[in-house]
């Protein structure tokens, strides 16, 4: 028997494809994090998928963009509910493989009263997506009009779905995280390159990043072949830079109150935008929104907008 199992049954079109990581968030809330040999008594305890690339799929498959996943998860229970909740939204897990040999990707996180983290994750699975799971996944990346990548798998992998997005005329989305320096063979392949403040600054190695100086400090990024860098800026919206010069599209005035996973729905709101040919900065506006909206929900796949509510907060809501 194999070691591996695919729940693939059948070929299907997409607009958006998404390789990356799905991972299972353990959740504890305490009153103060322990210190190294310290038990503490936490008080609510919550499980949640997550990993960027789930959530980026997730977010884009919400909105209305058929969207397909490609990652590994294990064979265990974990990944059961991981796949509930992308069935949830229709997302497509044709290339979602089931890996016998791993665990499923986890998250172990502690938050303080305060809102301080300390997080662990053992990857499991998500270590082991390959360029063959990547081949694999060829039909939908020929009919998908958009990619997004994260750095949560093996780079050789990202690299791998990066060259074949290429060959097939399928835009690049790479959002750099976690944050490390890039291969000048990826950057050369890359159409749209979504990274916020910190991971500008680990990327370019400048001393600072923010409205008015995140241009420059990513000219050198356009240099290595990057067609477009988004700098996401939080509640001041985000920056695009490009050939033509640096944007800045405003964000949405809301009352945060949990700002986990705004950046992948941000990734995942782009891609479903660009999929239905809305020009890069209305492209932007739509992902704004769609952030602006997950940060006023606790939570990471669940706080999620909906289409209907990404549309009224663009036409209604107020713009910084």
């Amino acid at each position: 028997m194999s070691t591996t199992e695919s729940t693939a049954e059948s070929t299907t079109a997409c607009d958006v494809v998404v390789i990356g990581s799905s991972n299972m968030d353990m959740v504890v809330r305490c009153a103060e994090l322990p210190v190294p040999g310290q038990t503490i008594l936490g008080s609510d305890f919550r499980m949640n998928p997550g990993g960027k690339g789930a959530n980026q799929a997730f977010a884009a498959a919400k909105l209305g963009a058929r969207t397909q996943l490609v990652a590994r998860l294990g064979n265990d229970l974990f990944a059961e509910g991981s796949c509930g909740s992308f069935s949830d939204v229709d997302l497509g897990t044709d290339y979602v493989v089931r890996d016998r040999e791993v665990a499923s990707g986890v998250a172990l996180i502690f938050v303080d009263e305060n809102g301080e983290n300390q997080i662990v994750v053992a990857p499991g699975a998500n270590r082991r997506l390959s360029p063959a799971d990547v081949d694999a996944a060829r039909p939908v990346i020929e009919s998908a009009r958009v990619m997004i990548l994260q750095l949560e798998i093996p780079m050789e992998t990202v690299v791998h779905a990066a060259q074949m997005a290429i060959e097939n005329q399928t835009r690049v989305i790479l959002n750099p995280a976690p944050a490390r320096p890039l291969p000048a063979a990826l950057l050369e392949k890359v159409d749209i390159l979504i990274a916020n403040e910190t991971e500008i600054l680990v990327l370019t190695g400048v001393d600072e990043v923010g409205m008015h100086t995140a241009g420059a400090a990513c000219r050198p990024l356009l240099q290595a072949g990057v067609e477009s860098v988004i700098t996401t800026l939080g509640k001041q919206g985000a920056l695009v830079t490009s050939g033509d010069g640096d944007s800045r599209v405003p964000g949405f005035r809301v009352k945060a109150v949990d700002t986990t996973a705004a950046g992948d729905t941000f990734a995942g709101a782009l891609a479903c935008a660009l999929a239905e040919d809305k020009a890069l900065e209305d492209a932007v506006a739509f992902a704004n929104a769609a952030a602006a909206l997950s940060a006023t929900r606790p939570g990471a796949q669940i706080s999620m907008p909906t289409r209907a509510e990404v549309d009224d907060l663009l036409q209604h809501g107020e713009r910084r």
